[in-house]
C-alpha cells in the first residue's frame, strides 16, 4: 500500500532525493533523469486525454507509473514492479488498430494541425527523450529490457494517433 502523509519533506534541499529504495543519490543522477522524464511524458499524456478519448491512454498512464516505480528501484529490490512484455504487445495492436483506417505517407509529418494532435507529437517526442534517458541509465547498471521496448513503442503509437486525429496532416515539403 502506498501512503503518502508529507509531499514537504525538505530532504531534497541540499540537491539529492531518495530512491524507492531509500538509497540517496543527486537529483541529476541518471536513474532520477529517466524515471523524471517518464514522469513528463506522463504529464503530456494527461494533455493528449483532454482532447482524445482514447481509452488507451489512461492504460498507458498506468503503464508509465510502473515504468516510473521499476526505474526507482534498483536491482532486485524493484523486481516485483517490472513491467512485462504483454504491455508493449498492447501497444503494437493500438498502433494495428489505428494505423488501418489512415492512408499511407508519402512524406514527414509537421507536428500541425489541432490541439490534439500537438498534444499527441509533444507527448511524442518526449517519449523519445525518456527512452534515450533509459537507454543512458542501461548502459550504467541492469534495468528490464522491457523498458527500453515500451517507450519505444509508446512514440510510435503516439505517432499513429497524431496522425489518427487530424483532420489533415501538413506534410513536410523539402525544399520548398
Amino acid at each position: 500500500m502506498i501512503r503518502i502523509n508529507r509531499v514537504v519533506t525538505r530532504g531534497g534541499d541540499a540537491g539529492e532525493t531518495s530512491l524507492g529504495d531509500g538509497q540517496r543519490v543527486a537529483k541529476d543522477d541518471a536513474r532520477v533523469e529517466a524515471y523524471g522524464t517518464v514522469d513528463e511524458v506522463n504529464a503530456l499524456i494527461g494533455q493528449v486525454r483532454l482532447h482524445a478519448a482514447d481509452p488507451m491512454l489512461e492504460c498507458i498512464q498506468q503503464d508509465l507509473f510502473d515504468i516510473g516505480a521499476d526505474l526507482c528501484v534498483p536491482g532486485e529490490a524493484g523486481a516485483r514492479l517490472r513491467l512485462m512484455p504483454d504491455k508493449c504487445a498492447a501497444l503494437d495492436t493500438e498502433i494495428v488498430r489505428l494505423n488501418e483506417a489512415l492512408p499511407p505517407l508519402t512524406s514527414f509529418v509537421l507536428p500541425a494541425g489541432n490541439a490534439a494532435v500537438v498534444a499527441a507529437h509533444m507527448a511524442r517526442t518526449v517519449a523519445r527523450r525518456a527512452e534515450r534517458r533509459v537507454v543512458t541509465l542501461a548502459r550504467l547498471t541492469p534495468i528490464n529490457p522491457e523498458l527500453v521496448r515500451y517507450l519505444n513503442r509508446l512514440s510510435d503509437y503516439l505517432f499513429v494517433l497524431a496522425r489518427h486525429l487530424a483532420r489533415s496532416e501538413t506534410l513536410w515539403q523539402p525544399e520548398r
